[in-house]
């Protein structure tokens, strides 16, 4: 079966990235959006399809990211979409 014949949703291999302990760009300690970038041809070569992310959006951060304040904005920590 190629990739073109597979059903994503259903034979996809699918990685979970919590941002925050991924990957450290900055060497600020917490990991970040540019950290996760650099590693996506590693993801590839491990056969990764999908990856499902963790939240990175602003948050009072009392539920680990998931009580999310501003759905728009990126968490300063994790760093810009820019």
């Amino acid at each position: 079966m190629t990739n073109e014949e597979r059903t994503w949703w259903k034979e996809g291999v699918v990685y979970q990235i919590y941002p925050r302990s991924f990957c450290d760009s900055n060497n600020d300690g917490i990991g970040d959006l540019n950290g996760i970038c650099g590693k996506l041809d590693y993801l590839v070569r491990l056969g990764i399809d999908i990856i499902w992310m963790c939240p990175i959006f602003k948050s009072p951060n009392d539920d680990n990211g998931y009580d999310i304040s501003d759905y728009r904005g990126i968490m300063d920590d994790f760093g810009t979409l820019a």
